[in-house]
């Protein structure tokens, strides 16, 4: 079982859909996991358009890719964000700027879109982000009460019920990248998402190894909590670079900084243990595609992108069907 190995485009999407897929092909690539920003998927056309969603399939088509999934996580983390300052409008339309309530009902109505979009592809899996109406209760001072925090996680049912209704309605699942600043940033978290909404199994994971490594989490633990809900899996790496004067919160310093407690690294080039996650995900029964979500700050993102899938691809491994000492059973 060679799981297929796909790029996520969103740390890609300053180049056209077609100069990124002929890139992605000759690095090895099998697919794209696409972004819906930049002008690799407009989400609001391809929900109505099915000649919009042939065309863009036709352009992975044209270098030998499939299309696996699409992922709205900046629409997303407007549903249950704050939206209370300017970093947010980078994530949606001019008109809503300023406007909070408007910058929510937009991510709303365009992850809903989503869902359509992915029937329309031929989809059943559309990765996203939630927002958080409470992350920055995260340290409790000034002292956060149990009902604040329990507020937020029912205005987080309350606002991703109705999403999740149309997802229903499509027959796409929503799979929610566990990451801090979101609803769910740990299994702990992930576990009261899960029922706040009542268990609905329209709502699952994109499992991302790197968010839980760097907030020192076992990946593989996750896997093992979550086993019927890992519906789909970014592969990403990070180093925890501790040095005695900062921590995990990071310190103020940007990606790629030395100061920094942390940061992301290409595949391979950090501490999270791939091996026994492919493991973890084959006891599971997980078929789908590894999506590279590439970021590295020290290297260069094409002879980085075109390393992690060459080292995807030789990381992952068909699980066995017997055990290993069968051959010494009476049986046989």
């Amino acid at each position: 079982m060679a799981r297929p190995v796909t790029l996520f485009t969103g740390q890609w999407a300053d180049l056209p859909l077609e100069v990124l897929a002929e890139k992605a092909a000759g690095w090895g690539y099998d697919g794209l996991e696409l972004a819906c920003w930049g002008d690799h998927m407009d989400v609001f056309r391809a929900a109505e358009d099915l000649d919009y969603c042939a065309q863009q399939k036709a352009i992975l088509a044209k270098h030998g890719l499939k299309l696996y999934a699409i992922s709205n996580h900046l629409a997303g983390q407007l549903i249950c964000d704050p939206n209370d300052d300017a970093r947010s409008d980078l994530f949606a339309p001019p008109e809503t700027h300023g406007d909070p309530e408007a910058k929510r009902a937009w991510g709303v109505e365009a992850v809903k879109k989503t869902a359509y979009a992915a029937k329309n592809l031929g989809l059943d899996v559309a990765n996203g982000f939630t927002g958080s109406s409470i992350w920055h209760m995260l340290y409790s001072f000034p002292p956060v009460s149990d009902a604040m925090i329990d507020e937020g996680f029912a205005y987080f049912a309350e606002m991703f019920n109705p999403v999740l209704d149309v997802y229903d309605e499509c027959g796409v699942r929503f799979a929610f990248e566990v990451h801090p600043t979101e609803i769910a940033f740990d299994i702990y978290t992930a576990q009261r998402a899960i029922d706040a909404l009542g268990g609905r199994k329209a709502f699952g994971f994109n499992f991302d190894p790197s968010h839980l490594y760097w907030q020192m989490i076992d990946p593989v633990q996750f896997i093992w909590e979550f086993s019927d809900r890992i519906y789909h899996v970014h592969m990403k790496d990070a180093a925890r670079q501790f040095d005695g004067k900062g921590g995990v919160l990071g310190s103020h310093y940007n990606f790629g900084d030395r100061r920094r407690g942390w940061d992301f690294r290409s595949l391979g080039h950090g501490g999270v243990d791939f091996e026994e996650i492919i493991r973890a995900l084959n006891h599971i029964g997980y078929e789908g595609p590894l999506s590279i979500e590439w970021e590295d700050s020290g290297m260069d993102r094409e002879a980085g992108a075109e390393e992690a899938c060459a080292f995807t691809k030789n990381v992952d491994f068909t699980p066995s069907n017997r055990a290993f000492d069968s051959a010494f059973s009476e049986e046989d």
